[in-house]
């Protein structure tokens, strides 16, 4: 039987150890892609989580019912539905922002991190520990989008959360914020390559917090030897 990990230690790998988007870098073409806005970048992680956490919650609870040589097909028809939900909600309820994103709503379904999920950890747990990983991953995958859309939108735009309408309806209004006035834009930040160049940054700062706290943690018990001799 294949021992249950430890919900905390899910959250973290999700999160922060294994990200989806700046460690693991699966996922890139709708990470560079629509991150043009934090208001985009938002509305495809909401919609990548929600994925996450159904698709992994179906697999979890019929994984006895699938044999061995039909699981891929099944996993893919699982995340085909769910995305198909997903998308006709989008289409009703934030028709604009469904239009903005576009394709790349039901393109989640090619999303190999989803997939893997699935074959790698929702389908040899319990549904509790597969619905946290979903939820884990794809809060993962959702900061790494708004972290770009955040970093792309200030430098390029000098706002954050601009058209935030399209999601927030008339209360979207008050939540726009002009941080540089009267700023003229860069426009290498909006073009592809500017996207490129805000996901190595992105990756390298996190990197760069990865080891520093490694370094604190390993030097806090050395100091503790230190002060016991």
């Amino acid at each position: 039987m294949t021992p249950q990990p430890r919900l905390r230690d899910v959250l973290a790998d999700g999160v922060w150890r294994q990200n989806t988007g700046l460690v693991v870098l699966l996922g890139l073409c709708p990470l560079l892609a629509v991150t043009g806005t934090v208001v985009n970048g938002l509305g495809l992680g909401l919609a990548t989580l929600l994925t996450l956490m159904a698709s992994n919650l179906s697999v979890s609870l019929l994984r006895g019912l699938l044999r061995p040589e039909i699981r891929i097909p099944a996993f893919v028809l699982i995340i085909a539905s769910v995305v198909t939900a997903i998308q006709l909600c989008m289409q009703a309820w934030f028709h604009d922002l469904y239009r903005v994103l576009g394709i790349f709503i039901p393109l989640i379904v090619t999303n190999c991190a989803i997939i893997g999920r699935a074959e790698a950890f929702a389908s040899r747990r319990g549904p509790l520990a597969a619905l946290v990983d979903g939820f884990a991953t794809g809060l993962g995958f959702c900061l790494a989008l708004v972290a770009l859309g955040a970093l792309r939108e200030l430098v390029g735009r000098g706002t954050l959360l601009a058209q935030a309408g399209l999601m927030f309806g008339d209360l979207g209004a008050g939540l726009e914020w002009v941080v540089i006035p009267e700023y003229r834009g860069f426009l290498l930040a909006m073009l592809p390559p500017g996207a490129f160049i805000g996901l190595g940054l992105l990756v390298a700062g996190r990197n760069w917090l990865h080891a520093r706290r490694r370094g604190a943690s390993q030097a806090v018990p050395g100091l503790q030897r230190a002060r016991s001799a």
